[in-house]
């Protein structure tokens, strides 16, 4: 490959400071350039890091444009600016919306069966779609959620749930906490029934006959009255949430009200 190098000083750096342009003259990347630059001792930097972490203090980097050799205040009035608007909206708070759990999920350890397939007609090729797909689960993941709290725009935390009584943990050391995160989780990631442990000896060797598609409570039967009773508590938050946005649309209304008013006066 044919090259063309062109070594001037570099006024923006220290005395003694060469700035070294190779230009390809063949080949696919002809036209292209490369920007090196010498010390006085003629240690070779070939990027912006590497000579930043050489001068150190001695000079400041933030507005040299390693591709012409210059200094160029604009450009670290933009970086300036583009830090700030990154940290205004971060002051904001943005939302977290990643609904993934933690829940380690890791290749199977255990001996899996294996077909062998050999050309011929009479050889069928069985397949267990269930092993296949299923992936080991952690045992008691849930109990990672643990000291988690919901918090408003505000940072306030808000006021958990109560479960109701009828609902019993399984498993070591098990709290209320815990067994709402369970729940609230096989909902999340679940499309089939809620059912709870049916087993009953969960109970007691839970981390041998535990169901890890299921949450860490004892099996539990919904009633009509338990569904009754969430339609009512569901329909008075809507009518509350209809009375506050019907006043916070009465408020605006009055405000533009008064402005008007007062333009005019």
């Amino acid at each position: 490959m044919i090259m063309e190098r062109k070594r001037i000083d570099c006024p923006a750096l220290p005395p003694g400071w060469k700035k070294e342009e190779v230009i390809r003259k063949s080949g696919l990347s002809a036209g292209k350039s490369d920007v090196y630059y010498y010390s006085p001792t003629g240690k070779k930097f070939r990027s912006k890091p590497q000579l930043s972490r050489y001068l150190g203090n001695t000079v400041d980097l933030g507005c040299f444009d390693f591709r012409t050799g210059k200094m160029m205040p604009g450009k670290l009035q933009k970086n300036k600016q583009r830090l700030r608007s990154e940290n205004l909206s971060l002051s904001k708070g943005k939302p977290d919306l990643n609904t993934a759990l933690p829940i380690r999920q890791t290749a199977s350890i255990f001996k899996q069966p294996v077909t062998k397939v050999v050309n011929h007609p009479s050889n069928k090729v069985k397949t267990d779609l269930q092993r296949a797909t299923e992936q080991p689960r952690q045992l008691f993941w849930e109990k990672r959620l643990k000291g988690l709290r919901s918090s408003d725009v505000t940072e306030e935390v808000l006021r958990t749930m109560k479960l109701p009584k009828g609902l019993q943990s399984v498993g070591p050391d098990s709290s209320d906490e815990t067994l709402l995160s369970a729940i609230s989780s096989a909902l999340h990631m679940s499309s089939g029934p809620i059912t709870g442990q049916t087993s009953s000896a969960a109970e007691k060797n839970p981390a041998i006959w535990l169901n890890t598609s299921q949450p860490l409570c004892k099996a539990f039967i919904v009633t009509d009255d338990d569904i009754r009773e969430q339609e009512l508590k569901v329909h008075q938050a809507r009518r509350s949430l209809e009375e506050a946005l019907m006043a916070d649309s009465l408020a605006r209304a009055a405000d533009s009200v008064r402005d008007v008013e007062d333009r005019a006066a």
